[in-house]
């Protein structure tokens, strides 16, 4: 039914999405709308003794938009209507008297913690945005439904989620399956989301995609996250913690086999990195450093915020996993972008069916023994020389003779010198470090770990940027 109603909504003209709000809600503060919270008692599905319940936000602020959200139960469709009793509203909230404004997205609260008490999961808020997170965990990155120009000089455009489809799900369920239906200028779509909460938290996503216009620069699972500074790039920065990033570095198991490593920077300048592939195995914006010493923030809690994995399912062809970096001079904004970008057009009054598997939680899944890299460290090393220093880990490091052991390090228009190798009894792994001769020029760079001629590691990439 919502493929339908995402292919005949792409055969007509697109209508912008209904914003109209009373002029209190319309001009809150980010502290205002802070204020309106759900009571928690008019909850869905609350008191059925079911596995999931749901809650939702107001309109106001940022969140314009109207969207519908509908449960379906017993083979019927419902939709969830808005009660201004649902919400308690701060002091500082103008008061209103509209009656029917509709809901900007929901949340999914489930026993994931602890078998009694129902905590936030998951939550679709804003355009086609939408978190998760696993046991133990504080949210951090996000997901996005499609991305539509990210990057390029004309402008991105936001596709939003604009109905939503919660089924109910039945008493002990491991499972909830959501639908939605998301439009925009160029395309609309439909998606079903299949959730399952758990140490690591799984969306399984099928989607559907109606380009209205040529689709050029697509995004596809485009997720979004913010890199401020870290070991590797800490200029010009004055703070008391060692790193503060929700993400640390792109993974990518590409198409023929190869796993790549990129440390994530907050560049001086937009930087757009490409990484061609056909059928990728998967790709992600890690958080590998779980050490609350590594951030020292004891509000933040970077070690806590999830990582994300992509899996496609099936054949994805010829295309490019692309990384955007933006410079940012705060934490508040979200800096990085990842997606998938197919290598032919979108055509206008196509179908596109793509089906993948989101992965929420601590680490990727593992598809090899490869030693990994944990950290990058670079620091200055005379007048025109970088030191980068390297930290790995790997249960197939364990036991090997350290003199087989080689570090192998390559640069494009640069010259290595000084490449060491060397156990790091600190972590239990190794450490490969190198200097490099730097220019006023980008430098790309290659390393990782061998014996004769067999890899030990997986494959470090990086782009240095005066």
């Amino acid at each position: 039914m919502v493929r339908d109603l995402a292919r005949n909504l792409a055969s007509k003209a697109f209508e912008a999405p209904d914003e109209k709000l009373p002029s209190g809600l319309k001009d809150l503060t980010y502290d205002q709308y802070r204020t309106i919270r759900f009571v928690p008692e008019r909850a869905l599905w609350r008191g059925q003794k079911l596995p999931f319940e749901a809650q939702f936000f107001h309109r106001g602020f940022f969140y314009k938009n109207k969207v519908q959200i509908f449960e379906v139960a017993d083979g019927k469709v419902s939709e969830v209507s808005y009660s201004k009793d649902s919400f308690s509203f701060g002091k500082d909230v103008p008061a209103f008297t509209e009656t029917d404004l509709g809901f900007a997205g929901f949340r999914v609260h489930a026993p994931i913690n602890k078998p009694d008490y129902y905590d936030e999961v998951c939550v679709f808020l804003g355009a086609s945005y939408f978190r998760a997170v696993a046991k133990d965990e504080t949210y951090g990155l996000s997901a996005r439904g499609l991305s539509i120009d990210t990057g390029e000089a004309k402008g991105e455009e936001f596709p939003f989620f604009k109905a939503f489809w919660l089924e109910r799900p039945v008493p002990n369920a491991t499972s909830l399956v959501i639908h939605a239906l998301l439009d925009s200028k160029s395309c609309a779509a439909s998606y079903r989301f299949t959730i399952r909460p758990g140490k690591t938290t799984v969306f399984d996503v099928e989607a559907s995609l109606y380009p209205r216009a040529d689709l050029e620069h697509a995004g596809v699972a485009p997720m979004t996250s913010m890199f401020f500074f870290g070991p590797n790039d800490r200029n010009e920065v004055d703070d008391f913690r060692p790193s503060v990033h929700d993400s640390d570095g792109l993974a990518i198991y590409n198409g023929k086999g190869e796993s790549l490593w990129r440390p994530l920077s907050n560049p001086r300048d937009l930087q757009i990195s490409t990484f061609q592939d056909i059928n990728p195995h998967g790709f992600g914006l890690m958080q590998r450093e779980k050490n609350f010493f590594a951030y020292q923030d004891i509000e933040s809690r970077f070690e806590k915020r999830p990582s994300l994995w992509v899996e496609p399912i099936g054949d994805w062809g010829e295309g490019a996993v692309i990384l955007i970096e933006i410079p940012t001079k705060e934490e508040i904004h979200d800096n990085i972008a990842a997606f998938w970008r197919p290598k032919a057009q979108l055509k206008a009054k196509s179908e596109t069916n793509l089906t993948y598997r989101l992965h929420w939680g601590p680490d990727a899944p593992k598809p090899h023994s490869l030693a990994r890299f944990t950290r990058t460290g670079i620091g200055a090393r005379g007048e025109d020389g970088k030191l980068f220093v390297l930290d790995l880990i790997g249960d197939n490091l364990k036991g090997v003779d350290p003199d087989s052991i080689r570090g192998v390090v390559s640069a494009e228009k640069a010259e290595i010198t000084n490449i060491v190798t060397q156990p790091n009894p600190n972590t239990g792994g190794w450490r490969l470090s190198f200097q490099c001769a730097v220019k006023k020029d980008p430098i790309e760079l290659r390393a990782h770990l061998a014996q004769d001629d067999k890899p030990l590691s997986e494959i470090w990439v990086y782009r240095w940027a005066p």
